[in-house]
């Protein structure tokens, strides 16, 4: 094309037909890249990723298979270690990790890139590009370049130029650093309104990580069911954690494991959880993930790890035994530890989305493996649709991404030992065409994999594309974080609930939202904090957000939080506060705990964990996000922790307070009894006129004696019954303990306006008193006769 031509085209609003900087073949260390003899036999194009194994004749070797539908052509691109061109061993194949004989590079940009060669993959089955390389073996390090068609208007992204990260990657080496090279746009192209469009031809493979082949499990190393914990999910308990910010300061793990999985593994980490009394730990993502760039070129990282771009390898950076393969063993190995402990390994996954955000962002794996297959893009195909708010929307629908969803999926819970999955943004992986569809293939291939619908399915259910919002609506076998839950529960004790029908729905397991096609109360995984927003403490604490270090000018982060900060903004001296502030934690903890439904805790906020008032910490990887271990130390937050323990240890000791089956709140008795029932402060049964009136006081009954279900011997569940009464108010209230036939004398069990539960008396009441509940307190009493 002329420069006039290129003119006319820019003014047009069409980008020039030609790469920049243009270039002749692109060069390796001043030669041309041309592969030295390597042997690639046949092999197969199943499985995907790349799988050392026993090739024809006996000879050992890795078998790659690559999607790439409308490629052109594939090469494998070989890396080793020393910066030497990978050789060949005694099995005449490419040399693995430490290769020999090759020319010697020029200084690389990322130490330890290597030097490379490239092995085209010339077979090809249903568009599925595939050979097998006798006598690479694990830790070698490889990636992909595939050619084909830069037309970014139709959608067509192929660059060759640029290494890409196979979406099968077992195992990463190295770390993302998004400088130019890494776009397969040119950045600075003058005219920015088509710069997406420009292809820049630099070679981006000295700034990328690469693939590492690792070695598949023996027969005797799978997973069994009887190796899990298997928690039934009306008797779990969840704790969402981070596996950095967990162990980071830990002052009971080794220095060197600190802020890893060999960590979380330690048994100072497990004993925390064992006795707070947890039966699952979320993890934040693990998945291989990339730090955006506006973070990078602020000196700073994605803490939280929302980013993912390697589905099948655990992100590299929390491995302390290295990042050639030797991260897959030390995941494993701190799965077994936590399963010998009774705990299960929930991971919280981002299918939704890629790390490479739309078309401004970089070229890593999947945009230059097949952008229009991969992704979902608009009718001008130049641009993505996004569901996610992050740029780009994983395409679900098409079975090649689907495949690679559940291949990763099973991958996780067969090999790596996992109990199940919190899927981020779940309504975008729901959606077909366009709307969100509980019948969306993705939906109905969970429901029938033989692997996937045994373990737990956790979802977030909404994203932000139109009629996003879905809690309630996910099929069976799925649980949902349920945020009304959360809002109800934050509006009541920050005197904002207009009338408490909406709590009472809540507090008793959200029939209102899950009582269909067999949906149970534990469909609602209840929370009052999770690592998006403040914690527990600055809930209390603070009323606005104060994310000025994200360096953003506090415009991220929701501005709806729900929060009370006790008549003081931020952190105070001043003892009345602080201990309506310690009071105020007790309420909402003994609350989360009491209800129906599977509770979820946050890491740290059975300490009193602060960030600060920072309701966005997904770039603050330090003291802001980890957790402050010498918070133990001090008596007013072990108390917090010991009563915490308590009440879990309670509900874990009362079926009452797990229900596997929605309350009825009818009579199941001549004596008019219920399983649930609901009272005024003056001791009365609530009416619908009460239901939709403001009210700070509310008392709860549940009836141990009308538990559906029975044990594995066939005996019918039976339990102590419990009254809780929550009082929101600013001054005591009088409360008339119900009589007959609810009780004869009712005893207290916890009474959170008390810094010490050892302190609860254990005072019995009789019936039909009327008993005088503390400001802002909770009282949970038993019946006791």
């Amino acid at each position: 094309m002329s420069s006039a031509a290129e003119q006319e085209a820019v003014q047009e609003g069409r980008a020039p037909d030609v790469g920049l900087p243009a270039q002749p073949a692109p060069v390796l260390n001043g030669s041309p890249r041309v592969a030295p003899a390597v042997p690639v036999w046949p092999g197969a194009p199943t499985p995907l990723g790349a799988r050392f194994r026993t090739g024809p004749d006996g000879v050992s070797g890795t078998n790659f298979a690559l999607w790439a539908g409308g490629a052109e052509s594939v090469e494998l691109c070989l890396f080793d270690f020393d910066g030497d061109s990978g050789g060949t061993d005694e099995a005449g194949g490419a040399g693995g990790a430490g290769g020999a004989n090759g020319p010697s590079p020029s200084p690389s940009p990322t130490p330890g890139s290597g030097s490379e060669i490239r092995v085209p993959l010339t077979e090809l089955t249903h568009e599925i590009w595939h050979g097998f390389v006798p006598g690479v073996r694990p830790g070698q390090r490889y990636g992909f370049r595939v050619h084909g068609r830069w037309d970014p208007w139709t959608g067509a992204r192929w660059n060759p130029a640029k290494l890409l990260l196979d979406p099968y990657a077992r195992a990463v080496d190295g770390d993302f650093t998004l400088p130019p090279e890494v776009y397969g746009h040119v950045r600075d192209w003058p005219q920015q309104q088509v710069a997406d469009t420009v292809r820049d031809d630099r070679d981006s493979a000295p700034f990328v990580p690469k693939g590492v082949v690792v070695h598949d499990d023996a027969p005797d190393d799978e997973w069994t069911d009887d190796r899990r914990p298997k928690t039934p999910w009306a008797d779990s308990v969840i704790y969402e954690l981070h596996v950095r910010g967990f162990t980071k300061l830990h002052p009971g793990i080794p220095e060197e494991l600190r802020g890893t999985y060999a960590g979380l593994a330690h048994p100072a980490a497990i004993e925390h959880l064992t006795k707070l009394g947890v039966t699952a730990v979320e993890l934040l993502p693990v998945h291989q993930f990339a730090h955006e760039d506006h973070l990078l070129r602020r000196g700073m990282k994605n803490y939280w790890g929302y980013n993912s771009i390697g589905y099948f390898a655990p992100h590299a950076g929390y491995a302390a035994s290295g990042t050639t393969g030797q991260q897959v063993g030390e995941f494993k190995s701190m799965v077994r530890a936590l399963h010998a402990a009774g705990i299960e390994v929930i991971l919280d996954v981002v299918y939704n989305h890629t790390a490479e955000a739309g078309e401004l962002g970089p070229t890593l794996s999947l945009r230059g493996i097949d952008n229009r297959g991969y992704y979902r893009l608009q009718s001008d195909a130049r641009r993505y649709t996004d569901y996610t708010g992050c740029g780009n929307t994983l395409h679900v629908v098409q079975p090649h991404v689907l495949r690679l969803i559940t291949d990763s999926l099973r991958y996780w819970v067969t090999e790596m030992g996992v109990d199940g999955f919190r899927f981020d943004l779940a309504a975008a992986l729901a959606r077909s065409m366009h709307d969100v569809d509980m019948l969306s293939p993705f939906l109905a291939v969970i429901a029938q994999d033989p692997v996937l619908r045994r373990v737990k399915l956790i979802a977030e259910p909404w994203d932000v594309g139109s009629g996003g919002y879905q809690v309630g609506a996910f099929p069976p076998l799925w649980t949902e974080w349920n945020d009304r839950y959360r809002n109800a529960v934050r509006d009541f004790w920050r005197g904002a609930l207009p009338d408490v029908r909406d709590l009472g729905y809540r507090l008793s397991g959200s029939s209102d939202l899950y009582a269909w096609g067999g949906r149970r109360p534990y469909a609602s995984v209840n929370f009052v904090t999770a690592h998006d927003g403040f914690t527990l403490r600055d809930l209390v604490s603070y009323e606005r957000k104060h994310n000025e270090a994200n360096g953003e000018g506090n415009r991220d982060g929701t501005d709806d939080n729900r929060a009370w900060n006790c008549g003081t903004e931020g952190e105070t001296e001043d003892a009345r506060v602080r201990g309506l502030r310690r009071r105020q934690l007790r309420n909402l903890v003994t609350t989360l705990l009491l209800s129906t439904g599977v509770p979820m805790l946050v890491a740290g906020d059975e300490l009193g964990r602060t960030q600060g008032g920072n309701n966005n910490a997904y770039c603050q990887d330090n003291e802001i996000s980890w957790i402050d271990w010498t918070l133990f130390d001090d008596p007013d937050w072990r108390a917090l922790f010991d009563l915490t323990a308590r009440l879990i240890a309670l509900r874990h000791a009362h079926p009452v307070l797990r229900r596997r089956a929605f309350f009825s709140g009818r009579a199941h008795s001549a004596d008019g009894l219920r399983d649930l029932a609901w009272f005024t402060a003056r001791g009365a049964e609530m009416t619908e006129r009460d239901w939709y009136a403001p009210a700070a006081t509310l008392g709860m009954y549940l009836s141990g004696r009308d538990i559906p279900g029975r044990d594995a011997r066939g005996v019918p569940v039976t339990d102590d019954s419990f009254l809780a009464v929550l009082h929101a108010g600013d001054r005591p209230a009088s409360f008339v303990l119900p009589g007959a036939p609810w009780a004869e004398r009712y005893e207290v069990v916890v009474d959170t306006s008390r810094e010490e539960q050892g302190d609860v008396p254990g005072v019995v009441h009789r019936a039909g008193a009327a008993i005088t509940v503390p400001a802002r307190a909770v009282l949970l009493l038993k019946v006791a006769g």
